[in-house]
């Protein structure tokens, strides 16, 4: 299953780069010298790794970024464990499959569980998926966004898209005048509740032909498809479609901190998973089960809880999200009112209400299979 809710990232490295890591198992020496992040795009800024490099002289921090969770999470089963200190996925991963293969290790409860109280609501309880089944805390949240699709308001009003919701794709007044944003598994996901069926759920034979006939009416439907989410939003601003499929905060938010506010990414008011037709992504960072990991992993860890490095991750060059950590009062006060217009904080616990977790498809290789070949027709 590939997460391609960033195709457009690049796998680079921060600094020197990871060509100075040498081969996966290599053993490396003084470990409390080194700290490796494989993550997405973001944490491997220089607004982030400076300030925690000055924090921490001497110790020689690299990141690379992924384009899809399972792409990371393969990383690690095919011998770089022995490379990575910290991970950095969406938050079905850690509990299904890090944890379960011993890919990563529980974190210091006594250390970081107070970190959760200065959290957002949604987080402070704290977030049940930051735990394993057994109890242990095996990640911690930090940046997070829903993401169903966007729409120029100044075409169709926030209000008309929120309750007509993703038959707003199926309406033949629509033909044309919209995009799809081919990130693949989101599409999966996302057409899945356009058919009105639970993506999260084993679909039946019935489920498939309405997942079928659904992808086919929508790609027939578009007028252009891209993987650029800049190509998608200045279509969106130029008039040339009034919509597009798949995208969120995460998509709108460039745009919008660019003075564009009529872009604005919407939640449905309703759908077929539990009632609702959002889904949300939360990151969940963990301590890599390395067998001779660096003692400054939860350094960092603990090191990008902090107000300004917090607001370093959410702002990071490209998109601008949410953080958990702007439930601190201190914290939420360095964000200035255009950034929070970019993320739609005015509405962003209202969106959160009507989403559900990401998580696994049951059926993901089968439908993507319809899907691809509907993309390709």
């Amino acid at each position: 299953m590939h997460l391609n809710r960033r195709q457009f990232a690049k796998c680079v490295g921060a600094a020197a780069g990871l060509a100075a890591l040498g081969p996966a198992g290599k053993a490396f020496a003084a470990r409390d010298k080194e700290m490796n992040i494989l993550c997405w795009e973001g944490y491997n800024t220089d607004n982030v790794l400076g300030p925690f490099r000055k924090a921490f002289p001497g110790v020689t921090t690299r990141a690379e970024s992924g384009t899809s969770d399972p792409d990371m999470i393969n990383k690690l089963r095919a011998g770089e464990l022995k490379v990575w200190d910290l991970i950095n996925v969406n938050q079905p991963w850690a509990r299904q499959q890090l944890f379960p293969e011993n890919l990563i290790k529980p974190l210091n409860k006594e250390r970081f569980l107070p970190y959760f109280a200065k959290m957002s609501p949604e987080f402070s309880a704290p977030y049940p998926l930051a735990f394993a089944e057994s109890g242990e805390l095996i990640g911690m949240p930090q940046r997070y966004g829903p993401f169903s699709f966007v729409v120029n308001t100044d075409k169709i009003s926030r209000e008309t898209a929120e309750d007509q919701g993703w038959s707003l794709f199926l309406d033949p007044k629509m033909k044309g005048r919209y995009g799809v944003l081919t990130y693949d598994n989101w599409n999966v996901i996302h057409l899945c509740m356009t058919a009105g069926i639970d993506p999260f759920k084993a679909v039946d034979d019935a489920g498939v032909k309405k997942f079928t006939d659904t992808t086919k009416a929508v790609f027939e439907g578009a007028k252009m498809l891209s993987d650029d989410l800049v190509a998608m939003n200045t279509a969106l601003i130029n008039g040339e479609i009034d919509a597009y499929f798949t995208g969120g905060t995460y998509t709108a938010s460039p745009a919008r901190f660019d003075g564009a506010n009529n872009i604005r990414a919407i939640t449905p008011k309703s759908g077929p998973v539990d009632g609702k037709g959002g889904c949300v992504w939360i990151e969940l960072t963990s301590v890599v089960n390395n067998p001779d990991g660096s003692p400054r992993a939860e350094d960092f860890l603990e090191f990008v809880q902090k107000g300004e490095i917090a607001k370093a991750v959410s702002f990071a060059e490209g998109t601008y999200n949410p953080v958990s950590q702007m439930g601190d009062p201190e914290t939420f006060k360095l964000w200035n009112t255009a950034e929070l217009d970019a993320i739609q904080w005015d509405s962003l616990g209202e969106e959160l209400k009507r989403s559900v977790d990401f998580s696994v498809v049951p059926n993901y290789d089968d439908l993507l299979k319809i899907y691809t070949a509907a993309k390709r027709r």
